[in-house]
């Protein structure tokens, strides 16, 4: 009898235990930066998508071991207005890793930095921060000046077209 009980409790044991596991969920896209928001796969994925749905791409160059884009990124999910132009009104892409078109940095490689290409794949090197040095960075401070950025990128896609 008290064998039974002890394999009982025993195949307890490993039965919670293995309900304990954690599932591994794929890393989104997203990537922290706002999880209603439709990410793009890659820069030559959101050119294709630009141009097909004529609609500005943002890109956002930043690293997970950088806490300057930690605390961008932390800011920029955070922001309502923001995510809601983001997810209706831009193509938007969030890269780790730089891309061999040197065109999406103007001016060096750094990170964080934000760009925004039209659909006609002109990079709007005139929409900046407020930095004289880095001029596509942002900081979290600095929400209100990217979303006015933002608005400036819609407003020349329709001027354009």
């Amino acid at each position: 009898m008290l064998r039974l009980v002890v394999f009982a409790l025993f195949l307890g044991i490993c039965a919670s235990a293995g309900k304990q596991k954690k599932k591994e969920t794929p890393q989104s896209l997203s990537r922290g930066w706002g999880d209603s928001i439709r990410w793009v796969k890659s820069y030559e994925v959101g050119l294709l998508e630009m141009v097909k749905r004529k609609k500005p791409l943002m890109i956002i160059h930043h690293q997970d071991n950088c806490q300057h884009s930690q605390a961008l990124k932390k800011a920029f999910a955070a922001d309502k207005s923001i995510q809601k132009m983001a997810e209706k009104d831009f193509i938007m892409v969030n890269l780790l890793v730089e891309t061999t078109d040197e065109n999406i940095a103007p001016d060096g490689h750094y990170v964080p930095r934000i760009l925004f290409v039209d659909p006609s794949k002109t990079v709007r090197t005139e929409i900046v921060g407020k930095f004289p040095t880095h001029l596509y960075t942002y900081e979290p401070a600095d929400m209100m000046l990217l979303a006015k950025n933002m608005k400036k990128a819609k407003i020349m896609l329709k001027a354009e077209l």
